[in-house]
């Protein structure tokens, strides 16, 4: 019983452990960090914390979840889109994650760098949310809760992992 107790302190341990190095990870700036959810109001995003790697912003609207990523690309712009491909959405894995320096989709391997990302529309890329699409200041970008309801039906069989 004793030794029992003795691996499950183990146990334990090496898993606060893991969560401490997760967010370690995550708060260095590494790959596919996603940001706490928020839920039935607008997208607020801090320009600030964009950096060459995308950032995933989750929002709960009406009961769907979405996903937007941001990320400032190589000529300094910040770009935005919804975290699902335009083309593959409908799996429910059409979702990106960010490898090296490209956007990855989960489910058909496209691969798309960073300048690419609110540029294109139509074909297997990141859905964009172009300029006429959010507000932007020195210091946030606003996705409005409206434009994100707009949104909800390319993210009805969505499945992140």
């Amino acid at each position: 019983m004793k030794n029992c107790r003795n691996i499950h302190k183990v146990f334990l341990l090496e898993t606060v452990l893991l969560l401490l190095g997760s967010v370690v990870f995550a708060q260095s700036g590494q790959l596919n960090l996603v940001k706490p959810p928020i839920a039935d109001r607008d997208l607020v995003i801090q320009i600030q914390e964009l950096t060459e790697n995308a950032v995933f912003y989750p929002v709960d609207i009406e009961g769907t979840r979405l996903e937007v990523l941001a990320v400032k690309a190589p000529d300094g712009t910040i770009r935005t889109a919804f975290n699902t491909c335009q083309v593959c959405y409908g799996s429910g894995r059409g979702f990106y994650k960010q490898q090296g320096t490209v956007l990855v989709c989960q489910n058909c391997g496209n691969r798309f760098r960073m300048s690419q990302v609110e540029v294109r529309s139509g074909g297997c890329n990141p859905v964009p949310i172009f300029p006429q699409n959010k507000t932007v200041t020195a210091a946030t970008i606003t996705i409005s809760k409206d434009y994100l309801k707009e949104a909800k039906s390319i993210f009805s069989r969505w499945r992140r992992g």
